[in-house]
């Protein structure tokens, strides 16, 4: 029997990247280290183009969640599919064809200390793709220049202020045009206009660039930030403002505790919710 291709065809691309697409599905997910469970019976999904805000204390599984995902991890039950491939169940070296429709942004940036900017943002498409030199160094430019470091690509990270660093980050995760982008406390550290900076690059990518992203975060106020402001393009000039209440709706709050979900949905109904550890979060 001949070998069955996982590459998709062009009419099931467009069905995965139609609005209101699942692109993430967690279905009754469990993960336990040894005695300590991290999540348990865990449902969600992720929208094509939407964004979901993953909160909770320390140990909570915010940052387990993105493992899984990118299947460093392997849940211990549950099935998980990402860009309509169950990932639960394959091996190491399909994944990795996965991965490559997949963005992560670490915690502190995780840059090349030895690398240029080019060279950072460039590492995936000059190390691990067959793409000619002149339109990788095209693409790098391009990324760069959309999240306004076009004039550093030849600095070292050394040589740039903490919240640069974060968005060369986002430019490096973004160069090789994945679906879906993956941010651990992307602002964690930086202080509030400098995680503004940060916070609308991930806000452009969402809506001038139909990224679907899972944003991993303890910082309330990024959090809100990033679920009630949209990104627009008029005379070629990008703005980040205030969004409706529809926009808004497409940013959605995830609140685990004990391993469970303890609160999913938008931003008006997590303020307005009466759970008092919400509240106390929150507080």
């Amino acid at each position: 029997m001949a070998e069955k291709s996982r590459e998709r065809s062009s009419a099931a691309q467009e069905v995965l990247d139609a609005p209101g697409a699942p692109v993430v599905v967690f279905d009754h997910v469990s993960l336990a280290f040894d005695e300590k469970v991290i999540l348990k019976d865990v449902s969600f999904t992720l929208i094509s183009g939407h964004t979901k805000i993953i909160l909770g204390a320390s140990g909570a599984g915010k940052s387990v969640t993105l493992k899984i995902i990118l299947g460093l991890l392997a849940a211990d039950g549950g099935v998980v599919w990402v860009n309509g491939e169950r990932v639960d169940q394959l091996a190491e070296e399909d994944m990795m064809k996965v991965r490559a429709d997949l963005g992560m942004v670490f915690q502190e940036g995780a840059l090349f200390d030895s690398l240029t900017v080019r060279e950072n943002v460039g590492y995936r498409l000059y190390e691990e793709s067959d793409m000619p030199l002149p339109v990788a160094d095209r693409r790098v430019e391009e990324v760069l220049g959309f999240i306004g470091l076009g004039e550093f690509m030849d600095r070292m990270p050394s040589e740039l202020s903490g919240g640069q660093r974060r968005r060369v980050a986002i430019a490096r995760a973004m160069a090789s045009k994945p679906k879906i982008l993956l941010y651990d406390e992307p602002t964690t550290g930086l202080d509030p206009i400098t995680a503004t900076t940060v916070d609308d690059e991930i806000i452009k990518l969402r809506d001038l660039e139909n990224v679907s992203s899972i944003v991993v975060t303890h910082q309330l106020r990024d959090a809100f930030y990033l679920a009630t402001h949209t990104a627009v393009k008029e005379n070629g000039t990008i703005r980040v403002v205030p969004a409706d209440a529809q926009k808004a709706e497409q940013a959605e709050f995830m609140m685990l505790r004990d391993g469970f979900i303890a609160f999913e949905g938008d931003a008006d109904e997590l303020r307005h919710s009466e759970d008092e550890y919400l509240k106390k979060f929150l507080s």
